[in-house]
């Protein structure tokens, strides 16, 4: 992990950093002010010395039943440096009353991916995303299920069946003799 990267951007935004740690394992996060992330990752993917070019991926947590649960969710994101050959872990914590992130898409293409699972199965919105919809789950579907508080044995609303057009699959598998 890299403390290095982490030391810098304290250093060039000490109000963007909320909280720094060291988990048990031994890898090094910052938590940042949400309005702070798009600056602090241009910062950590332009910066020459510190070089973040690789969006690992992002994922999300709900806190609900730890007790320490305020704000419920924390959005993490996962950089790396292959000049530095280093990761870099970032923490985003969102209230359940407005639960949106800046989106880091425009920075980072491959985050596209990730900010829709987010939402998909957390219900967290990334502002400025330019393609925000479910991405495994059908549209009607109600609720998010990796949230803590999802009925496990509710039932989602029966929804009519949506035409596929049949798939010509090459030559002696259309049916016709």
């Amino acid at each position: 992990m890299s403390i290095f990267a982490l030391d810098r951007v304290a250093a060039q935004f000490p109000e963007a950093v909320a909280e720094r740690y060291v988990d048990r394992a031994g890898g090094a996060w910052a938590v940042i002010h949400a309005e702070w992330l798009p600056k602090v990752a241009t910062f950590l993917k332009m910066d020459p010395e510190l070089d973040f070019k690789l969006f690992g991926s992002a994922d999300a947590v709900d806190r609900l039943h730890l007790a320490e649960s305020d704000p419920r969710f924390e959005v993490v994101y996962f950089l790396y440096s292959l000049k530095r050959k280093e990761h870099v872990r970032l923490k985003v914590r969102v209230t359940e009353t407005r639960p949106e992130v800046p989106s880091l898409t425009p920075l980072y293409r491959g985050a596209n991916w990730w900010e829709r699972l987010v939402f998909d199965f957390y219900g967290i919105r990334f502002t400025d995303h330019p393609d925000l919809r479910r991405i495994l789950l059908y549209d009607e579907f109600q609720g998010h299920p990796l949230r803590k508080d999802y009925a496990l044995r509710d039932r989602q609303p029966l929804i009519p069946e949506r035409p596929i057009k049949d798939i010509f699959r090459g030559p002696g598998t259309s049916g016709v003799a």
